[in-house]
C-alpha cells in the first residue's frame, strides 16, 4: 500500500460542542438531508425550525452534556481512536475520518486526499441504509464530480453478515453475559420510516435480519435457552416506522418481571442513541414499569475487535 492509495472513515456527525448554537447548527445539516427526511421542504423547513428544534434543543443539549466524553462527543472520540490505531496499522496508507454531517466535513478531507489514486470508503453502518449509507455515496460523488483527476472509490456497501463483524459482536455479547445472563438479550437497531422500505427499495431491514440470526445462531451454541429478541429504536414523529419498538419490548418485558441486557449491532461506535436513549432513557422506562435488572453493552468502539474487524474490510480485495 502507497500514499496514493487511501482510506475514508465516515461517521454520522455530531455537534462540535455541547452547547445550544452547535447543537441547532448539527441539527439543521442533519435533518434538512433528504436522505433523512424527505418531506417537501416548503412543509418540512418551517416545522423543523418553528416547531421541532426550539422544542427539543433545551433537552438535547442536557442529554449531550451528561455523555460527553474528553470535551467532545462519544462518537468523535471513538472515531479518532479508530483512525489513529488504523493509521498505525496502515503507516502507508492516506488514511482520514470524516463525518456525514459536522466536522470533520467530507469536502475538507476529500481536498486532503487529492493526491490518491484509489479511495477505499467504509462508512461506520453495518446494515446499509438510503438515509446513511446512500446519504455518504452521493455526498462523495457529488464533492468530486468536478475535480480533474478524480480518484477511484471503492465503496463498502455494509459489512451485516461478514464473518469478522458476527464473530466480534459474538465475543463482545460472551463476554459481558457469560457470568450473569439475562433472561432476554435485545438486539437493537436504529429504525427507519417504513414508507422508505418501499418507495426507495432500501433493504436495511433485512440486512438488520441478517445480522441478527447471524447472531442468533451463534450465541445459540453457547447460551441454548437464552431469548432473544429483535427490535427498533429511535422513533421520531407520528408515520408508520420499523416493529417492534423497543420501548414496547421493554414494558413488556418488565411487567413479566425480567432481567434484559441490550446491545445495539447497528452501531460501531456509542453516542447519543445509544449512551443516552438506551442506557438511560430506556433503563428508567424499563425499571419504571417493575423490570428486574437492565443491562447495556457499550458498542465495539475502539476495540480490538473493531480493528480486526475494519483491517478484514480493508484487505479483503
Amino acid at each position: 500500500m502507497t500514499s496514493k492509495q487511501g482510506l475514508l472513515l465516515v461517521n454520522l456527525g455530531t455537534p462540535s460542542q455541547a452547547t445550544p448554537s452547535a447543537i441547532k447548527r448539527y441539527l439543521g445539516e442533519f435533518l434538512t438531508d433528504r436522505h433523512v427526511v424527505d418531506v417537501n421542504p416548503i412543509i418540512w423547513l418551517p416545522i423543523l425550525y418553528g416547531i421541532v428544534i426550539p422544542k427539543r434543543l433545551k433537552y438535547i443539549t442536557q442529554y449531550y452534556e451528561a455523555i460527553w466524553l474528553n470535551h467532545q462527543s462519544p462518537l468523535l472520540f471513538y472515531s479518532q481512536q479508530i483512525l489513529q490505531k488504523l493509521s498505525k496499522a496502515y503507516p502507508m496508507l492516506n488514511c482520514k475520518l470524516a463525518m456525514t454531517y459536522g466536522e470533520p466535513d467530507l469536502a475538507s478531507t476529500l481536498k486532503q486526499m487529492q493526491q490518491c489514486e484509489q479511495i477505499d470508503v467504509i462508512s461506520l453502518f453495518p446494515q446499509y441504509s438510503t438515509t446513511t449509507t446512500l446519504a455518504v455515496s452521493d455526498k462523495i460523488q457529488s464533492i468530486i464530480k468536478d475535480w480533474q483527476s478524480p480518484p477511484t472509490l471503492n465503496f463498502i456497501r455494509d459489512y451485516a453478515d461478514h464473518p469478522s463483524y458476527i464473530s466480534a459482536l459474538v465475543h463482545h455479547i460472551d463476554n459481558q453475559i457469560c457470568i450473569d445472563q439475562p433472561d432476554t438479550l435485545l438486539l437493537s437497531y436504529h429504525g427507519i420510516p417504513m414508507r422508505y422500505i418501499a418507495h426507495r427499495r432500501d433493504d436495511y431491514v433485512d440486512r438488520c435480519l441478517l445480522t441478527t440470526e447471524l447472531l442468533k445462531s451463534r450465541l445459540a451454541k453457547y447460551y441454548p435457552n437464552l431469548n432473544i429478541i429483535h427490535c427498533y429504536q429511535s422513533r421520531f414523529g407520528n408515520g408508520k416506522w420499523t416493529e417492534p419498538n423497543i420501548c414496547d419490548v421493554l414494558i413488556e418485558l418488565a411487567k413479566q418481571g425480567q432481567s434484559v441486557t441490550v446491545v445495539c449491532p447497528g452501531f460501531a461506535v456509542d453516542c447519543i442513541e445509544t449512551l443516552h436513549e438506551i442506557n438511560i432513557e430506556n433503563r428508567q422506562l424499563f425499571m419504571a414499569h417493575g423490570g428486574k435488572k437492565f443491562n447495556y453493552i457499550l458498542a465495539l468502539n475502539d476495540s480490538d475487535q473493531q480493528i480486526e474487524l475494519l483491517k478484514s474490510l480493508i484487505n479483503q480485495d
